[in-house]
Formats: structure tokens, sequence, C-alpha cells
């Protein structure tokens, strides 16, 4: 099939549109959790263990949708799971626990995924070399940009009334998407590119992919650098409100800065591709990052007031907008012929080891800025570490 030279911007519009229903769904309810404890009669880990239900959910649900994609193309996969995430997201709205609220959330990770990693795997299907990266960092914008608006939407949410209004804007959302693409997305995956073989073939195309150490060791870098950003997702709301005191709407303003941040990363991510190459920009960013989450670490441990850490976390939230372009670019450039289950495994491991580690400051108690800052050192360490044992894998891609 023949590529198309020019990136349309209807094209694009959509994908991020789709793009977007993960970052929405995980960031719109952040600063209803003070809201939700109280509801539910609950405890702030249990409402922070609804946010690593809806990580493992996108994470498993990259898993099976990028596979099934592979197989049977992408629009299909794509209109049932956003039928799934309507669904879910109404039932949110009269959730009367905090166990069904965790299990609706779960779900509502699980059919979310399908926006995210079939956008990606899309984009593969329909451009090549610098056009990947390019089309993958204005996706990122969205990445960014979502987060700028989720809380602060949400914060508005809660100027109207109860926290559940935010479920019936998300299974709105979710259905004007299901019906965008049920008229206007056509398939990108010809008969004659799908994998055959069913579950088996499947399991060979990730099993050969988690023996790639090229990709999985780009997945795991992905996974323990996104584990910083779903670190400050779960905690920060904690940190900001409780800790300093501040109102929900002012919380929203600052992780609007973050996401600020996040964007310009991807943005200028983006207009360096064709001129540096995604390794140089991955290695310089995880640098940066190693660097900047040290001196937040310092300055929770001295006891740094708000302008301090907040500065710190902006700019080391930044770097992870280079990263996130820059890992699927790589990968993807790679592994062009599984793209699906490519973009499924990457996601997978960004969401499931989001999942994992998000609750961790929590689960630690103490200081909540001081937590907060040492397990988000600690996952960016782990993820230089793993840069430099891929420097050697870096070389030219096959023509």
């Amino acid at each position: 099939m023949k590529k198309p030279t020019r990136i349309a911007a209807g094209f694009v519009l959509l994908l991020s549109a789709l793009t977007a229903i993960g970052p929405l769904t995980i960031d719109l309810y952040l600063s209803a959790f003070p809201q939700i404890v109280t509801e539910l009669g609950t405890t702030e880990s249990r409402v922070q263990l609804t946010l690593t239900a809806t990580l493992a959910g996108l994470a498993l649900g990259q898993l099976l949708v990028g596979s099934i994609s592979d197989a049977v193309g992408r629009r299909a996969p794509l209109l049932v799971a956003l039928g799934v995430y309507v669904l879910a997201s109404a039932g949110i709205v009269f959730a009367g626990s905090v166990g069904m609220l965790t299990g609706l959330r779960f779900v509502q990770g699980l059919s979310a995924a399908a926006g995210m990693v079939l956008s990606m795997a899309i984009v593969r299907d329909n451009f090549e070399g610098f056009q990947v990266g390019k089309v993958i960092a204005r996706l990122m914008l969205v990445v960014g940009v979502a987060p700028i608006l989720a809380p602060t939407i949400g914060a508005q949410f809660l100027l109207l009334g109860s926290w559940r209004l935010m479920f019936v804007a998300l299974a709105v959302f979710g259905a004007i998407m299901l019906a965008i693409v049920f008229f206007r997305l056509q398939e990108s995956l010809p008969a004659t590119m799908r994998r055959s073989g069913g579950t088996v073939s499947a399991l060979r195309s990730y099993r050969s992919l988690v023996t790639d150490w090229s990709f999985f060791g780009l997945a795991l870098v992905m996974g323990f650098y996104m584990a910083a950003m779903f670190t400050y997702i779960s905690a920060s709301t904690f940190v900001f409100q409780d800790g300093f005191g501040m109102s929900a709407q002012q919380y929203a303003v600052v992780f609007g800065l973050g996401a600020i941040a996040v964007t310009a990363g991807s943005q200028i991510n983006g207009a360096l591709v064709g001129r540096v190459t995604p390794e140089a920009i991955l290695k310089v960013a995880v640098a940066a990052g190693f660097v900047l989450s040290a001196a937040l670490l310092g300055a929770a441990l001295a006891g740094a007031g708000l302008t301090v850490l907040v500065a710190l976390l902006v700019l080391t939230l930044g770097t992870a907008g280079f990263v996130m372009p820059a890992v699927p670019a790589i990968a993807l450039e790679r592994n062009a012929h599984r793209a699906g289950s490519a973009a499924a495994l990457l996601g997978a491991m960004q969401f499931g080891i989001g999942a994992g580690i998000a609750p961790v400051p929590g689960l630690l108690g103490g200081e909540p800025a001081v937590t907060m800052a040492a397990v988000m050192f600690a996952v960016i360490t782990i993820a230089g570490l793993l840069v430099l044992g891929l420097l050697r894998t870096w070389r030219p891609a096959p023509a």
C-alpha cells in the first residue's frame, strides 16, 4: 500500500481525539479525590487504587486490542471498545461503593486503551520514516493538552455539583467518538497485511518482541519513565490539596503547569525530528530527568517551599514530553510488520508499570512530597540505567 506524502490535519485530529480518551479517563477526576473519600466513606489509599485499576485496565486492554487488531484490522476492535467505554462510564455515575467504582474504572481503562494503541498503529499503517515521528509528536501534544484541560474541567464540575457529572461527560465524549469512527474512519490495515494464526500467532508475536532486547528494553524505559508521571498524578492531589491547602481549582492550575511542560517537550521533540535522531533525544532527556528528579528529592527533603517544588516538578515532567514520542518512534520504525502488537506492548508496559508504581507513595506514608519525589527519582534512575544498556543496540534501522 502506497503511503501518503502529506499529513492531513483532519486525520491527525481524529487520531488525536482517540488518543485523548486515555488521558481524560485518567485525569478528569483527580481533583475530586478528597470528595470521593468523603462521599463513599473510604480512605485515600482506596481511592488511589481506583486510579491503579484504570492504569491496569489500560495496560491489559492495549495488549488485547493491539494483538486482535493485527489479525482483524483496526476499525472493528475500536468500535467495540468505544461502545464498552460508554457503558462503563455511564455505570460509574451510579457507583455506590469504592469497590464498584474500582471495578468499573478497570473496565473503563480496558476499553479506553483501544483509542491510544490503535491510533499509534494506524499512524504506522499510513506513514513511514520521519513522518511516523512527526505524527506521533502531534499525538503527544494531545497527551500533554488533555491533562491540562482534564483536572481544570473536573474542578468546574465540582462547582456545579457531584464528581459523578465528570463521568457523564466521559460517556458523552465516548458516544461522540463512536459515531465519528463509525461514519468517518476507514480501515487502515489491508487484509493482505493482517496476521494469521489466531492466538498462537499472537503469543508468538509478543514473545518475539519480549525476547528482542532492542525493543523490550525500550518498552521498559517507557514504563519506568512514565511511572514517574503516574506517581505524580496519583500523589499530587494530596501533596497540594492536603499538604499545601490548595482548593480544587488552584490544584488544577498547578497540575496544568506540569502538563504544559509535557506538551512543550513533545512539540520541541517533533520540531527536532529529521534533524536529530530519536535516540539522541532520548539520551539527553533521560539524563536531564535524572538530574532534575534528584534536585526535586533534595528540595523535598529540605522542606523547600511550594514555588521551588512546583518549578522542579514542572521541569522534570517536561523531560517526559521528550521521552513519550521518542520511544515509540524508535520502536515502531523497527517493527512495521507488527505495529499493532508493538504499540500495544509499549502501552502495556507504560500503564502496567505505572499501575504498579502509582500507589507506592500512598502505601509508604510519611511526608507526601518526600515520598512522591523519592519514587519519581527511583524510577527515572532505573530508566536511565536501561538506556545505558540499550546504547549498543542503537544502530541505523534497516532500509
